[in-house]
């Protein structure tokens, strides 16, 4: 058990990590959404309801959206584009980069393929699902929304095309981005002592990966 856990111990403390994250995101949502309908002389939703309604799924969806794309675009911009001196990055002018070795085993040419680029068609796949989700949810909140002050309900296809849709998701994408860059300029100056993101401490500026 031990063993195990330590074999696991970065991804077991992630998730829950994540699953403390979530419950406090339910929990203070479903505070503020109680306290806004109770302004407007509404009785507050169920707990499990609210964790259903629209505001908290598409709360949800948009920000795991923005982390798949994230992770996607990095995987897959890392595999052609370079920044010397970068942890992050291969290096330009190494002869031995990783090639396209397969196992033996791999037989046909659509399993070749899809192993080799699995990782970041993966992420890409998390990402459309989590942005319907998203889209779908925020639609949802949309009319719940225009349903409680007489407003105009749209469909989910006219949605797709409203701004708030794309302000919920470009505000996540924008944060993203610019997070991924600052790692990749700054691992090429700063360490971190044991971390495999970083170079090693003793490392001059222009090494390039880790």
């Amino acid at each position: 058990m031990k063993r195990w856990l330590r074999d696991n111990g970065l991804t077991l403390t992630l998730m829950l990590v994540f699953l403390l994250s979530i419950l406090g995101m339910a929990i203070a949502g479903f505070a503020h959404e109680s306290r806004e309908l109770a302004l407007h002389g509404e009785a507050p939703p169920r707990f499990l309801a609210y964790l259903g309604s629209g505001t908290f799924v598409s709360a949800v969806f948009e920000n795991w959206e923005s982390e798949f794309l994230q992770m996607s675009a990095y995987v897959m911009l890392t595999a052609f584009l370079f920044q010397r001196g970068s942890a992050e990055s291969l290096d330009p002018d190494d002869p031995h980069r990783p090639g396209d070795t397969l196992p033996a085993r791999l037989h046909g040419r659509i399993r070749r393929w899809l192993y080799s680029y699995g990782l970041g068609l993966s992420l890409a796949g998390l990402f459309v699902l989590s942005f319907t989700i998203h889209w779908l949810a925020s639609a949802a909140a949309a009319n719940e929304e225009a349903a409680r002050h007489g407003g105009e309900i749209t469909s989910v296809v006219s949605y797709l095309f409203d701004p708030l849709l794309w302000f919920e998701s470009f505000q996540n994408w924008q944060s993203e981005f610019l997070s991924t860059a600052m790692l990749i300029v700054l691992s090429i100056f700063l360490r971190f002592k044991g971390s495999p993101e970083s170079k090693p401490v003793s490392a001059p500026h222009g090494q390039t990966g880790a």
